[in-house]
């Protein structure tokens, strides 16, 4: 039985609407979690923009306002790279952008926050991007190169200065793994940092991530670096152990391991972050004959 062009005409536009809607519900999704950082930045004065590098276009806030000061350098969590235990995201930008945070509240003249590969990036500059780059390739070789290669573009608009790596979560991570490979590192300082990926996903009996870089496995390469690494006492995802694990393996000399009362992972850092950030990195005196 056919039906009456009024009644098809009326259920397509129906369907139409009801189209649009998933897909203004789907833009409002991704528009508010950028959205939601631009009002992080905008009052601190730091603009987006977009690093070029070999494998990824990484997106950034900066304010550069004076090049011959230091460079505070923060670098985002995993971000929304997981949906549930089992089901990763299709886009890892963070709900909440607390490493982005976190440098909204730095009053340095130069800060940049350095979001990880495929966060607030359009996917069509990013035909690399995948789950795997958030997942179990999120500390990749060329992950850390992408990272390091923004790095360096930032530390070129303050020639000569030195530059201070701050990382929430995984950007921890990756700032230890960058200021391994770099030899302009004042200070690195994490906050609630995965250091120990190993130790963490067997804590969580989770898969092992054998394709990407261990910052623990690095520690001796950044243990002449002055470091502080804060967790929360009451994080149950990166509990203070890892934090310690790390500084053993570092050596005490200018690693410090430092827990906050009544933090937990997702915690607001940002409220406590000017005081932690007013403690400074310091190495001891090396003893005599050594």
């Amino acid at each position: 039985m056919l039906m009456p062009v009024s009644t098809q005409r009326g259920r397509f536009i129906v369907a139409l609407v009801g189209a649009l809607l998933i897909s203004v519900v789907a833009g409002c999704a991704t528009l508010d979690r950028n959205a939601h950082a631009d009002s992080l930045a905008g009052p601190a004065g730091l603009k987006r923009e977009l690093i070029n590098t070999d494998s990824f276009v990484l997106t950034a806030f900066s304010r550069i306002s004076r090049t011959g000061a230091p460079l505070d350098l923060y670098i985002e969590g995993d971000g929304l790279a997981w949906i549930s235990r089992n089901e990763p995201s299709q886009d890892p930008t963070p709900s909440e952008a607390l490493g982005l945070a976190l440098a909204a509240t730095d009053p340095a003249p130069n800060v940049v926050y350095l979001a990880r590969p495929c966060q607030f990036a359009p996917m069509v500059m990013n035909p690399r991007c995948g789950v795997p780059y958030w997942t179990g390739k999120r500390f990749a070789p060329e992950v850390v190169a992408s990272m390091n290669e923004a790095v360096s573009q930032f530390a070129a608009r303050v020639p000569g200065q030195r530059v201070n790596l701050v990382g929430y979560s995984g950007g921890g991570a990756l700032a230890v793994l960058i200021a391994a490979r770099r030899a302009d590192v004042a200070s690195i300082r994490t906050v609630a940092g995965n250091l120990d990926d190993e130790f963490v996903n067997r804590l969580h009996d989770v898969s092992s991530m054998p394709q990407s870089e261990n910052a623990i496995d690095f520690a001796s390469r950044v243990a002449a670096i002055p470091q502080i690494h804060f967790s929360g006492a009451d994080d149950t995802v990166v509990p203070p152990s890892v934090a310690q694990r790390f500084v053993n393996a570092a050596g005490v000399r200018c690693a410090r391991a430092l827990t906050v009362p009544d933090l937990a992972h997702n915690s607001d850092w940002s409220v406590r972050w000017p005081g932690l950030q007013a403690i400074v990195p310091t190495c001891s005196p090396t003893p005599p004959g050594q």
